[in-house]
């Protein structure tokens, strides 16, 4: 047994990953290009691929077509302004309230006699 813990204090462990250093982000972001696995007509047609994905928006239609001039278009909810997508005040109604105390006491009913079982 000693001559085992011996072996195993003197062996050092070699990781077998090494890090480089301090990974550096580019300051510039790099111009769309196709994946080098991508087949040969798509990489032909990369540009005109990327001006369609470009124009059009996530639900098909023209957004200037659907907008007046004034509005302001957010492709995702947390690039509007926090006071539209976080509220201070959330006020529930009596029948929100009252739908979910039903589904608690529900399931705390079920738990307690499965419980039992």
């Amino acid at each position: 047994m000693i001559p085992s813990l011996r072996s195993c204090a003197t062996r050092f462990h070699q990781p077998s990953i090494r890090f480089i250093g301090k990974r550096q982000w580019p300051s510039a972001v790099e111009a769309p290009q196709p994946h080098p696995a991508a087949s040969a007509e798509f990489r032909e047609h990369f540009a005109d691929f990327l001006k369609r994905r470009l124009r059009q928006t996530p639900s098909g239609t023209s957004e200037r077509a659907a907008l007046p001039d004034s509005a302001t278009v957010y492709s995702n909810f947390w690039e509007a302004p926090s006071k539209y997508w976080n509220p201070r005040v959330r006020e529930l109604d009596d029948w929100e309230m009252n739908s979910i105390m039903v589904r608690v006491q529900h399931w705390y009913i079920h738990k307690k006699h499965s419980s039992y079982i």
